[in-house]
C-alpha cells in the first residue's frame, strides 16, 4: 500500500488527471441502482493520496499552493457527477428534434458546474492539510460544508450527496434521523478516506480506530433503531386508511401527444377501479402520479364527473395535475404544477402547488434579469410553471393529512415547513418517465425514502413509470411496484414515529460535527507545521 500511495502521489500530467476523474466515477457506483457503498472507500482513498501529491510548497503563495487542490477536486467531482447524472440527457431525447442540441449541456455542462463545489471542498481542505489523520477530518468537514451549500446555492441541487452512498439499506439509513444527510456526509467522508492512512502510515492507528468506531456506531444505531421499529409503530390503529397507489406506465411521448389525452385519463380510471387486492378492503384513498390528468381539470367538468363515476362513496382521489390561474386583464395565464384532492362527488376539496420548481425544466431562473440583459426571449420557456409561495397541507375529510412533495422536492431535506408537525404522512408524486430505464428513478426513490426516516413519517410515493411504493418511517418498503411495471398496490398506511430529533436539532448536530472535524484538522495542522520547523 505504501508503494501504491507513493506512486499515486507522484503522478503528473494526464495520468493524474485521468485518475482523479476515474476516482470520482468509481464513487458513483455507491449510488442506486448499484449500491456498492464500498466503492467510496476506493474513491476517497485515491482522492487523499492525490491531494497528498498536490503541487505547491507549504511556503508558497496562496494561488500556487491551492490551485492544484481546486483542480483536483473539480476533476474528481466531474467524474462523480458525469457517472452519476448522465441519465439526465435522456429527458432531452424524448423530443429529440427540439432539444437534442442541449444534450452536451445536460451530460457534461451540469456536472462541470456541480464539480465546482467539490473543487471548493478540496481547496478548503488544503488550508488545513497535514500528514496525519487530521487531513481526513479537513476533507470531511469541507465536503460536508459544500454539500450543504449545494442544497440551496442557485436554487439548490443536492442530488446524489455523498452521504447517500453510506445508506443503501434501512440498517444504514437510521443515522440520518439524528444527523441528516449532510451530517452523515461529513462522517462518511472521514470513514471512506481512512484506508488512505494505510499507505502513508502516520496517524494510522488512531485514524483507523476512529473510522472503525464511527462505522460500527452507524451500523449499531441502525440495528438498535430497527429492533424497536415494529413496537414503535404498533400504536397505529387497526382500521388505518388503505391507500391505492396507481402506476400507469404512460410513455412520455404519449403524454406529449394531444390525441392520447382521453385514453391516458381512462387508463388511470381503469386501474383505479380494479377490485381490492388479495380480497382485502377497498382503498380509502387512491393516488395518481405527477401531472396524471392530461388537461386542465377545472376546465373539464365531464372529467370530474368521470372521476365521480369511478370513485365509490367516501373514496378520495389524490392526483397530480396542472392548475391554471388567470393573472388579470392583460396578463398571461399562470400555470402551476399541482396536486388535487377530489372526493366521490367529483368535487375538488383541496389542492397544493409545487414550491420548488426545476430550473430550465419548469421555469427559467432569474428571468427578469435575463430579459434586462436582452437574452430573456432567447431562452424563454413556453408553458413554464409558476412557483407557489407556500406549500399547503392536504387534509382529507377523514382528518388524514398529507405533506405534499411534487417530483424532486423530495430531495431537499431542509425545506419542510411547520405544517409537517400536523401531517400524518409524506406524499411524493412524480413522473420519472422522462429518464427511461436509467439510474435516475432509482436514485430519486432512495432520496425520497430518506425523507421518511428523517421526518418520522410514512411515505406514499406514486411514480408514473416507477418506482412507486409505501415506505414506513424507518425507510422500509411495505409494498411497491418496480420500475417499468404497470399496476396498482394497496397498502395500509403505516403509523408515524415521532423522532427525538427535528430538523433544527439535525442542523445543530451537523454544525457540531463540522466544528469537531475542523478542530481536529486545525490541531493536526498546527502539529504538522511545528514538526516541519
Amino acid at each position: 500500500m505504501e508503494r501504491l500511495a507513493g506512486r499515486i502521489m507522484l503522478l503528473w500530467g494526464l495520468p493524474r488527471i485521468a485518475l482523479a476523474v476515474l476516482a470520482g466515477a468509481i464513487g458513483a457506483l455507491a449510488l442506486p441502482p448499484f449500491n456498492i457503498f464500498a466503492a467510496l472507500f476506493i474513491s476517497f482513498t485515491l482522492l487523499v493520496w492525490l491531494m497528498d501529491g498536490s503541487t505547491g510548497s507549504a511556503d508558497g503563495g496562496v494561488f500556487t499552493k491551492f490551485r492544484s487542490s481546486f483542480l483536483l477536486g473539480w476533476l474528481f467531482g466531474f467524474g462523480y457527477f458525469v457517472a452519476g447524472l448522465w441519465w439526465l440527457g435522456n429527458a432531452l431525447l424524448v423530443d429529440a428534434d427540439e432539444f437534442a442540441w442541449a444534450l452536451p449541456l445536460a451530460v457534461l455542462g451540469l456536472p462541470a458546474f456541480l464539480a465546482l463545489f467539490y473543487g471548493l471542498a478540496t481547496l478548503l481542505a488544503g488550508f488545513l492539510w497535514s500528514d496525519g489523520f487530521g487531513r481526513l477530518a479537513a476533507l470531511a468537514a469541507a465536503f460536508g460544508l459544500v454539500e450543504w451549500l449545494r442544497g440551496f446555492v442557485l436554487t439548490g441541487f443536492p442530488w446524489n450527496t455523498i452521504g447517500y452512498g453510506a445508506m443503501p439499506i434501512p440498517l444504514m439509513m437510521q443515522s440520518s434521523a439524528v444527523l441528516g444527510i449532510f451530517g452523515v456526509t461529513v462522517l462518511a467522508v472521514f470513514v471512506f478516506s481512512a484506508p488512505a492512512l494505510i499507505g502513508t502510515r502516520k496517524g494510522m492507528g488512531v485514524g483507523l480506530a476512529l473510522a472503525a468506531l464511527l462505522f460500527c456506531v452507524h451500523l449499531g444505531f441502525g440495528a438498535w433503531r430497527l429492533a424497536g421499529a415494529d413496537a414503535a409503530l404498533a400504536s397505529a390503529s387497526s382500521n388505518a386508511s388503505i391507500v391505492r397507489i396507481v402506476q400507469p406506465l404512460i410513455d412520455q411521448s404519449r403524454k406529449l401527444d394531444d390525441a392520447e389525452r382521453s385514453a391516458i385519463f381512462e387508463e388511470h380510471l381503469a386501474l383505479s377501479s380494479l377490485p381490492p387486492q388479495n380480497g382485502g378492503k377497498r382503498p380509502d384513498v387512491i393516488v395518481w402520479p405527477e401531472t396524471s390528468v392530461p388537461f386542465i381539470l377545472t376546465d373539464n367538468p365531464d372529467a370530474l364527473s368521470r372521476i365521480a363515476d369511478v370513485l365509490q362513496d367516501g373514496q378520495i382521489l389524490i392526483t397530480g395535475a396542472v392548475r391554471s390561474e388567470e393573472a388579470g386583464p392583460g396578463s398571461a395565464t399562470r400555470y402551476y404544477n399541482s396536486i388535487y384532492v377530489v372526493d366521490s362527488q367529483g368535487q375538488i376539496i383541496s389542492a397544493s402547488d409545487k414550491v420548488h420548481l426545476v430550473p430550465y425544466g419548469e421555469y427559467v431562473p432569474y428571468e427578469d434579469f435575463l430579459r434586462y440583459l436582452g437574452i430573456g426571449d432567447a431562452i424563454a420557456m413556453p408553458g413554464g410553471f409558476t412557483a407557489a409561495s407556500t406549500r399547503s397541507l392536504l387534509t382529507l375529510p377523514s382528518g388524514l393529512s398529507f405533506y405534499p412533495l411534487i417530483c424532486y422536492e423530495a430531495i431537499f431535506p431542509e425545506e419542510f415547513s411547520s405544517d409537517l408537525e400536523r401531517a400524518k404522512a409524506l406524499l411524493n408524486v412524480t413522473n420519472d418517465g422522462w429518464f427511461g430505464a436509467t439510474p435516475g428513478p432509482y436514485q430519486h426513490f432512495q432520496q425520497a425514502r430518506l425523507r421518511a426516516v428523517e421526518t418520522g413519517l410514512p411515505l406514499i410515493r406514486a411514480a408514473n413509470t416507477g418506482i412507486s411504493a409505501s415506505v414506513d418511517p424507518f425507510g422500509r418498503i411495505g409494498n411497491g411496484l418496480a420500475y417499468n411495471q404497470k399496476g396498482v398496490i394497496d397498502s395500509t398506511l403505516s403509523g408515524n414515529f415521532i423522532p427525538h430529533w427535528n430538523n433544527s436539532a439535525r442542523q445543530n448536530n451537523f454544525w457540531l460535527i463540522i466544528a469537531v472535524m475542523v478542530a481536529i484538522a486545525a490541531i493536526s495542522r498546527a502539529g504538522f507545521k511545528i514538526g516541519k520547523n
